[in-house]
């Protein structure tokens, strides 16, 4: 084991069937949640009485904590790692400061979305990357088969790069406009220097924690990330009013209205970043200089333009669900379907997001959705849906 608290490893999750259970199951259990199967693991959907529609109100005026720790936490390390990362992703993370986060992608070969990422930048010689729960039998074995690859070629002379899985560890976001106030109660580090994008080493309570500001909701806030054999104190620390226990109900619901893809609904193996509205993630060079695995393909699509791109609607009438197809306006023809939509508990109106043939994608465009049998009127719409309130200084 690792003399560094950061890169310390425990024994997998436990199973009950075919699902894990996280290191906060009876945590959850004591909280009156309601547990969920999502990704192979047992998550908390909601707690107590406390709706989904109310529970999304909170982390919107006030602070949620969500636990998060499904999620797969990895260190990456070597004189190489660079490279070998801008190899597998088309981020440009040389010129990353450090502890500084980007969102990225792994693409195969044709430069489909194995998974979205976050992709944490230490040193030149350390990253830590966050990647998906329900990818993380394809995403490590990608990892794997690439590593071999890359260290079995010229590119690692210089050195070789070393994945760890941080197996256990704990994950959780303090999500919300009060959550930064709460936590600075906790922490001499003074978090108005954290802005969005950027992660430290945090001092909470006699805990030193890899602390993010980011999060999945368009609220300020942060993840935090917890040794195995902390994560209980810590959460119970960090839960405490005005902060509430927030379930994966919530998670949904904030993320549609942020307009954040959910790997599975929004994004696939057949899905480009250029179709996913996601070209920002590529760096400016990079689309040039190209280099990066899947390249071919997303460079194509950047030249001609996508057969097809997500857009945000607003639909009348009745919440759109994922598979909902849409149809042009008033031809009928078929030009795409939603892949994420909810009634939206701060507009107060029904929104969607999905894909449409390019050229149906412009703002304002009228669409008609198939929704349970019945057409509703629908209008391409911007996203975000709300403004995001992360903290820039």
């Amino acid at each position: 084991m690792s003399s560094s608290p950061w890169l310390a490893r425990s024994d997998q999750p436990s199973r009950i069937g075919n699902l894990h259970r996280r290191s906060l199951y009876e945590f959850h259990i004591k909280n009156d949640a309601k547990m969920v199967p999502f990704a192979g693991y047992q998550m908390p959907l909601a707690y107590g009485n406390v709706g989904q529609g109310a529970s999304h109100a909170h982390v919107r005026t006030d602070a949620g904590l969500f636990d998060v720790g499904h999620m797969v936490q990895s260190n990456f390390r070597g004189h190489t790692v660079t490279a070998f990362l801008e190899w597998l992703t088309p981020s440009s993370l040389t010129s990353l400061a450090p502890y500084t986060s980007t969102l990225s992608v792994l693409l195969n070969e044709k430069g489909g979305i194995i998974d979205d990422t976050v992709i944490t930048k230490h040193s030149e010689d350390a990253y830590y990357v966050v990647t998906n729960a329900g990818r993380r039998d394809r995403d490590l074995a990608w990892f794997k088969e690439k590593l071999e690859e890359w260290n079995a070629s010229d590119s690692a002379k210089s050195g070789k790069v070393e994945h760890e899985i941080l197996e256990d560890w704990g994950l959780v976001a303090l999500q919300g406009p009060a959550a930064a106030q709460y936590l600075q109660r906790l922490t001499s580090f003074d978090l108005r220097d954290l802005t969005f994008g950027k992660s430290a080493f945090v001092p909470i309570e006699g805990f030193n924690l890899h602390v993010a500001r980011g999060g999945y909701t368009g609220e300020d806030g942060f993840e935090i990330s917890i040794p195995p054999s902390q994560t209980l104190d810590v959460t119970k620390l960090l839960c405490n009013a005005p902060v509430q226990l927030a379930g994966l109900g919530a998670r949904d619901s904030l993320r549609v209205e942020a307009g954040m893809c959910l790997y599975g609904n929004d994004l696939d193996e057949d899905t480009t970043p250029v179709e996913a509205g996601l070209s920002w993630v590529i760096g400016k060079e990079r689309k040039e200089t190209g280099g990066f695995i899947g390249a071919e393909g997303v460079r194509k699509h950047l030249k001609d333009g996508p057969p097809r791109r997500r857009v945000g609607f607003i639909v009348d009438g009745a919440p759109a669900r994922q598979g909902a197809q849409i149809y042009s306006s008033p031809q009928k023809e078929l030009i795409g379907a939603v892949t994420s939509g909810i009634p939206s508990p701060t507009l107060g109106k029904n929104i969607a997001m999905g894909y449409v043939k390019s050229g149906f994608h412009k703002k304002g465009t009228e669409v008609d959705i198939d929704v349970r049998n019945r057409m509703r009127k629908a209008i391409v719409t911007p996203m975000p849906f709300m403004k995001p309130n992360y903290w820039r200084g």
